[in-house]
């Protein structure tokens, strides 16, 4: 039986950056210092007006495509995973599928999953492939978050960050994704929300946990989401590595969605794990939400900390609620 294995990963920032020091300059009433010792952020990527997730997403597989000499014939099918689309229809992906000249015989789906995205990605082509419907799998992350935030908003202009991550997921005889577990709480959807712009009249949209105090279309109750991930995480950590007959001593690291530093900082210390083994790297991107996850590999990558024999947790969780997470050995680099 096939499975799914994660193969190389091509990341695309828009070229304008928003860093703390132009934002102390157009407000100098923000304390960014604080800030950004609360969230570890120091800047953030954002995409031009105009520029859509689309955009990122077709610069990522087309960077992706060239340095690893792809032959896009070979790609049949396409998982694009984003909360900014393009339209409320056609589904984005099928206009990726046109843009990058991908066979007519390509599949396209979007999924509307934000920093749970890339993990239940993993699971659908996991499950594609173990189906025989699939060979090579793109998985696309592309957010726009920008475009729901008020640039008067201190409190989300200086947390997100737009961004797009194209991974090329192939069918292997081994196994190197397992474990896969998911939750959701649709209870807590007035945590973080967009609460217009879709079919739901005003009148009857779910409304925001508390006061909404900034402009911005996108509401965030920053603490509650906390509250609900060290909650949460924790004990998913925990199921996975039990119901797969491991220990966290088994465990080499914990690569888990880059939120805020001081999300991830409650982690490790309800997890009891060190810095090393629960990297935060996003100083210089912020909160990219679906991206986050395939931009950590790639960088953990880079600096030669993952080898096949380790075995490590993916986790994703956010808005929704939504969270999933599934052990994961880097086989690709090994073959390399």
């Amino acid at each position: 039986m096939p499975h799914a294995q994660i193969g190389p990963i091509a990341v695309h920032l828009p070229p304008r950056v928003d860093d703390n020091e132009s934002l102390k300059q157009q407000y100098p009433g923000w304390d960014l210092d604080l800030i950004a010792e609360k969230t570890g952020i120091t800047q953030r990527h954002i995409a031009a007006e105009g520029v859509t997730s689309s955009d990122l997403a077709v610069a990522a597989a087309e960077d992706l495509f060239e340095r690893e000499s792809i032959d896009r014939s070979t790609i049949d099918f396409v998982l694009f995973c984003t909360q900014t689309p393009d339209y409320p229809l056609p589904t984005t992906a099928c206009l990726i599928q046109d843009r990058l000249g991908l066979s007519t015989r390509c599949g396209a789906i979007d999924f509307n999953l934000g920093c749970s995205g890339f993990v239940y990605g993993l699971a659908m082509a996991d499950g594609l492939m173990k189906s025989g419907a699939a060979k090579r799998i793109l998985l696309l992350t592309a957010e726009t978050y920008s475009k729901y935030i008020d640039e008067a908003d201190r409190s989300l202009r200086t947390i997100f960050g737009d961004a797009a991550a194209a991974t090329l997921l192939t069918a292997e005889e081994s196994p190197s994704l397992w474990g896969f577990q998911f939750g959701s709480d649709g209870s807590g959807a007035d945590m973080l929300i967009v609460g217009d712009g879709g079919c739901r009249s005003a009148d009857d949209a779910i409304r925001p946990r508390h006061r909404k105090r900034w402009k911005s279309r996108l509401y965030m109750d920053g603490p509650s989401l906390i509250n609900f991930t060290v909650e949460a995480i924790p004990r998913l950590c925990e199921e996975i590595l039990s119901e797969n007959g491991l220990t966290d001593a088994d465990v080499h690291r914990y690569l888990m969605h880059q939120a805020t530093w001081k999300m991830l900082d409650q982690l490790r210390l309800r997890m009891n794990v060190c810095e090393q083994r629960l990297p935060i790297d996003m100083a210089d991107i912020g909160n990219t939400v679906s991206c986050t996850l395939p931009i950590l590999i790639d960088r953990v990558r880079s600096r030669n900390e993952l080898a096949a024999d380790h075995t490590n947790l993916l986790v994703g969780f956010g808005v929704g609620l939504s969270w999933a997470g599934c052990l994961w050995r880097d086989q690709f680099q090994a073959a390399k």
